[in-house]
């Protein structure tokens, strides 16, 4: 019997090898297969381009490939083909001008389309973003608290800036802090690293034929419910006269999705936005100046006056622009786009000096995030746009505005500026590869903070 259950790992492998050739058997004998593809580079048989992304960053090959086959790209990842785009001209093309055709690569269910216009018109609008900016201050203040219970220590920022952009979030989600808090946490971070990279299922549909057994549940419990992101969602399941029934579990699934996507992103941010102005004092010392100046006047740092800080959001701008048949060629149908914001960002043609960190380029610009200007498209844009932008600048600006008024900040170990390891990772966010870890030098006693 232990033989047996030793050979079913081998077994399951034969079966998907032979069904994998089974089906480039069938691909082969398709005439009518497209002859105007962009260019590609060689590829192997079964796997297809997989192997060119293997040991690195799959967003810095990318941009590699591109340089040497085009802003248009094609790559066959297992069995699906898929067009790479790397320039700004590009994604426009994809975005704008036909983006009709290229909002259903990969195809979305009417049922998802409804669940994002409750979440854009409902969940994710300014006003409902505003009403939870009491939220926001309070999980930062009490941030900047724990930062000044270890003065003078070396602390890893990373980790609480994370941890308070998930408490943030879970009280907008449930009103209160979850009984299970902690675990919850732990539970949803795992899943974040599990949901990063490429699934074996992305690049291999037909693998889903065979049997494959998964799941997991996880009970949240609050102490009381206010007007939160689930008031509203039950209410929509109550009263909401939609199209499609929505269902416990669909609400379960919307915070789920949530929590995963509005909270590693804006703590990563914070981080990266961070980092980038301890390598850069200049830069820091710019940012402290104005941002002590506007909350000087109270020692109260709020939301209220963050529109003050005009240099803090050219820091934030710079921070997402370093951290997505068009052009003459047929692009078959079920072919999905992979749009490589990280290259469109560093695109010399728009951006001078592009590997540089430097915030002052967006003086007198017009050039935005919110999708119109398609040279710097961190949140995406066209019908594919994150909802959650408004969000998630909210809990960047806020936090990164309380670190920079409260403290003073230095290298542990005696660590140069310009010695900072800046190596990233690839993931659900392009995170540092070491979380950030520094030592705190208050600006005003503890006693200031509300």
């Amino acid at each position: 019997m232990d033989n047996q259950l030793k050979m079913l790992p081998l077994c399951f492998t034969f079966l998907v090898f032979i069904f994998m050739v089974l089906k480039l058997w069938k691909r082969s004998k398709i005439k009518d297969s497209p002859k105007n593809l962009p260019p590609a580079p060689w590829k192997l048989p079964l796997i297809g381009h997989l192997h060119l992304l293997m040991f690195s960053l799959p967003h810095h090959r990318l941009t590699e490939l591109a340089k040497r086959h085009g802003s248009l790209m094609h790559l066959q990842l297992g069995e699906l083909s898929h067009i790479v785009v790397s320039s700004p001209e590009a994604a426009k093309e994809v975005m704008k001008t036909h983006d009709i055709s290229f909002a259903t690569r990969p195809y979305l269910l009417d049922y998802w389309r409804q669940l994002r216009k409750v979440c854009t018109l409902e969940l994710l609008s300014m006003k409902r973003v505003q009403s939870f900016r009491s939220i926001r201050e309070e999980q930062v203040s009490s941030l900047i608290r724990s930062i000044y219970s270890n003065t003078g220590l070396e602390i890893n920022l990373g980790e609480m800036l994370c941890n308070s952009s998930y408490n943030i979030t879970l009280r907008t989600a449930f009103a209160a802090r979850c009984k299970q808090h902690d675990a919850f946490i732990s539970i949803t971070r795992k899943l974040v690293e599990a949901a990063s990279g490429f699934s074996i299922t992305d690049l291999f549909p037909s693998i889903k034929l065979l049997p494959m057994i998964s799941g997991m549940r996880a009970k949240l419990e609050s102490d009381y419910v206010t007007d939160d992101l689930v008031d509203v969602l039950l209410n929509l399941q109550d009263h909401g006269g939609l199209e499609f029934p929505l269902r416990t579990d669909n609400i379960k699934a919307v915070i789920l999705d949530m929590l995963i996507a509005g909270t590693e992103t804006s703590s990563t941010a914070v981080e990266w936005a961070t980092s980038e102005m301890i390598k850069n004092p200049r830069i820091l010392e710019k940012a402290q100046a104005e941002v002590r100046q506007v909350y000087d006047r109270t020692g109260d740092v709020n939301e209220a006056d963050l529109h003050e800080l005009k240099y803090l959001k050219l820091v934030m701008k710079e921070t997402l622009r370093e951290r997505c048949e068009i052009n003459g060629y047929e692009i078959p149908a079920k072919t999905k786009v992979i749009v490589n914001a990280w290259a469109i960002g560093r695109d010399s043609n728009y951006w001078k000096e592009a590997e540089r960190f430097y915030p002052e380029r967006f003086i007198d610009s017009s050039v935005d995030y919110k999708g119109t200007n398609f040279e710097f498209i961190p949140f995406g844009a066209g019908r594919r746009i994150c909802p959650g932008m408004s969000y998630g600048m909210a809990v960047v600006e806020l936090s990164l505005a309380q670190l920079l008024y409260h403290f003073d900040w230095k290298l542990p170990n005696g660590m140069k500026n310009e010695d900072l390891d800046m190596t990233e990772t690839f993931g659900a966010t392009s995170r540092r590869k070491r979380d950030l870890r520094l030592i705190p030098i208050p600006y005003h006693p503890p006693s200031s903070i509300q």
